[in-house]
């Protein structure tokens, strides 16, 4: 249209028709995020769906006290699998947290302890608490320094400290349980705060510091770049070395903790206390949405994935299922959370 020689500039422009290949990739794209948080929070509904199922099948299984008692029987894989969560996040494997887990345990119950196998020193059990943790730092340490000033693969590295520190055990006492400990030690696990056990508390504790760790602050955002691209990582100067082997050393600290309070609960310890937390922890990360490959995951998935193991676990011995089988479903769910980081990654 013209009016006094002035030609409307909407008349003469080209229609804006949308671009079909722009709009196909960003139709797939927002497809394949709604995917991922489907998978990433599909814990939470396959533990709910569980938890429905053993209620249905299982007289009684649903009552406040029985949901305390899976949290409580919980505390040790939930422990150890926040140190899990975090080395994985970086892209790295730390095998040796059921061995070091299991060392601090006898080494607790051997220095507070009273039985024949014991030190028969005595120490005071937070002073026990401290060396607990001391020696799986410092576990995490040595595995953190091969790993990134000598290059050496995670894997590799930790795979012979897990040797190593499992024979330490087994030294320690030639192979004999240690039991013995005074009630002093044992206040962590006796003291029920409105009915619900200490340790309950401590590990709802500890996730929520870690997880907010992972997901406000500083250091928690570089370990997501570290496990997502190293390269870039590197590239916006982060530290990275120092990063990591300051996991290394949180997930040997978290298993040192977890020995200590392994030998409150049990009132004493052997070497082998531990051996099946390795597996189940890797399973609870990475059934709780934890990628394999680093740089994805979170602790309120993995609280969901350990949830839904010990849950499993309590059902299946309130029916009498024979250890074996247990050992075949845990198997099983660890294959299948396996699976589904693969899936995962593919939609990555």
């Amino acid at each position: 249209m013209e009016e006094h020689g002035l030609t409307d500039p909407n008349a003469l422009a080209p229609a804006q028709q949308p671009d079909p290949v722009a709009a196909s990739m960003a139709a797939a794209a927002a497809r394949r995020r709604i995917i991922l948080r489907i998978l990433d929070n599909l814990v939470w509904v396959i533990l709910v769906v569980v938890l429905a199922v053993f209620s249905i099948t299982i007289n009684g299984f649903m009552t406040t006290e029985n949901f305390i008692n899976i949290v409580y029987h919980s505390v040790f894989l939930g422990v150890v699998a926040i140190g899990t969560t975090y080395v994985l996040i970086t892209g790295n494997l730390d095998l040796s947290i059921g061995s070091v887990a299991g060392f601090t345990a006898v080494l607790s119950a051997w220095l507070a302890g009273s039985s024949v196998f014991a030190s028969g020193l005595h120490i005071d059990p937070f002073v026990v608490l401290v060396i607990a943790l001391a020696v799986g730092a410092a576990a995490g340490f040595v595995n953190g320094f091969l790993v990134t000033k000598l290059r050496i693969n995670a894997f590799l590295v930790t795979f012979a400290t897990l040797t190593v520190v499992a024979g330490l055990a087994l030294m320690l006492t030639q192979g004999a349980g240690v039991s013995g400990l005074p009630d002093s030690f044992r206040l962590i696990d006796t003291i029920r705060p409105l009915g619900i056990p200490l340790m309950t508390y401590l590990l709802v504790g500890l996730y929520v510091l870690f997880e907010f760790i992972l997901r406000r602050t500083q250091f928690g955002a570089h370990l997501y770049i570290i496990g997502g691209n190293r390269t870039a990582a590197n590239n916006f100067g982060i530290r990275v070395d120092a990063a990591v082997l300051r996991v290394f050393m949180f997930s040997g600290a978290l298993a040192g903790l977890t020995g200590w309070l392994l030998a409150a609960r049990l009132d004493g310890a052997t070497p082998t206390v531990a051996v099946n937390l390795l597996f189940n922890a890797i399973a609870a990360a990475v059934i709780g949405g934890v990628s394999l490959e680093g740089g994805a995951g979170s602790l309120t998935g993995v609280l969901a994935g350990v949830l839904l193991l010990g849950s499993i676990t309590t059902a299946l011995d309130i029916v009498a299922v024979d250890p074996f089988t247990v050992q075949v479903i845990q198997g099983l769910l660890v294959l299948g959370a396996i699976i589904l980081d693969s899936v995962k990654r593919r939609y990555r």
